[in-house]
């Protein structure tokens, strides 16, 4: 089905649903939002009404004191927005509470999917398949050189770097949602049952994953611990935190860092990181492909990422599509 679209509307500050007056993951606050997932470059506070899941909705409680016009949308089910449009949350694999947006109106039907990956993770729902007229999707990692690992394989990389440096600390830079929690989990899942240190910012949201379900195991605050007990030990810490002040008072810290960027040999150099780990919560070209070709809409929108990449593929594959140029979208994993 070829439609018009017109109701759609892609501005600089966000998607506008131009029948129910409602903006989705908009960069200002406005009267009523749609919010697919918690980072800071689609959340924020001071919206009139927020809507978003339960879990979207815990967190940004906890980071943006969101409390007044807080409107929940479980999964899978619709949404009346008013002006003839449903909304209908679904998940969408990036992080805890993470959603693509079905919108449906005048027999159209467009996804907004926010951040999004294919690949399996502990901690939170799996991207769910929906075909639809209009699919509105990131390409934060839109080019054909970023082809992500299986996790376990990164994840038996960190282990064997601890097992090889048993004198050491792992230090690993995570980001604070949904980045450090995965890692944790896998570390779980590949059999390591001894305590995880934590950096004081990344407690918090450890804290909420847990009350919402996802189990981590033995968390410890780093702080306080003496220098000698963290030998051999893994410490979670902010990406910033790899190289400062807080980092020095570790035994003689083995860095890393979980990121899709970490494919960019580059930006492990300028980091300083001895132990790249390519771990990310976006989709890689070839999922981002194949999702495409799977939900199979009759047009394509790219925004925030490599959008010539995919927009090149997508005529080379003879879909319609066109790029966006929203503003405020960066990568949490950078």
């Amino acid at each position: 089905m070829a439609g018009c679209f017109t109701w759609i509307k892609a501005e600089p500050m966000g998607i506008r649903v131009v029948p129910a007056d409602a903006w989705i993951d908009p960069s200002r606050a406005v009267a009523r939002a749609l919010v697919t997932h918690g980072h800071a470059d689609h959340a924020r506070g001071g919206h009139g009404q927020t809507i978003a899941t339960p879990a979207t909705l815990a967190i940004m409680g906890v980071r943006y004191g969101v409390a007044d016009g807080a409107v929940q949308a479980c999964y899978h089910a619709p949404v009346a927005l008013g002006g003839g449009v449903t909304a209908t949350f679904l998940p969408a694999g990036h992080v805890l509470g993470s959603a693509q947006i079905l919108l449906e109106y005048a027999g159209e039907r467009v996804i907004v999917t926010g951040d999004y990956k294919r690949s399996p993770d502990l901690t939170c729902l799996p991207f769910a398949v929906t075909p639809c007229d209009l699919f509105i999707t990131e390409a934060t990692f839109g080019l054909p050189v970023f082809r992500h690992p299986p996790i376990a394989d990164e994840i038996a990389r960190l282990l064997a770097a601890r097992a090889a440096n048993p004198e050491r600390c792992v230090l690993v830079g995570a980001y604070a949602l949904g980045k450090a929690q995965r890692v944790i989990a896998e570390l779980r899942a590949a059999g390591w049952d001894e305590p995880v240190y934590l950096h004081g910012a990344m407690e918090t949201m450890c804290r909420l994953y847990e009350a919402q379900g996802v189990p981590l195991g033995d968390l410890r605050p780093a702080a306080g611990v003496p220098k000698a007990e963290l030998a051999g030990a893994i410490v979670i810490c902010p990406p910033s935190a790899l190289n400062d002040r807080w980092s020095r008072r570790l035994p003689d810290p083995l860095t890393a860092m979980a990121s899709g960027w970490m494919r960019v040999r580059q930006r492990a150099r300028q980091r300083g990181v001895e132990l790249p780990l390519v771990i990310s919560d976006h989709a890689d070209w070839d999922e981002l492909t194949t999702t495409i070709a799977e939900v199979n809409p009759a047009e394509t929108w790219i925004t925030h990422g490599r959008e010539e990449a995919l927009l090149r593929w997508c005529e080379l594959h003879q879909r319609r599509a066109r790029a966006l140029a929203l503003t405020g979208y960066e990568d949490e994993d950078d």
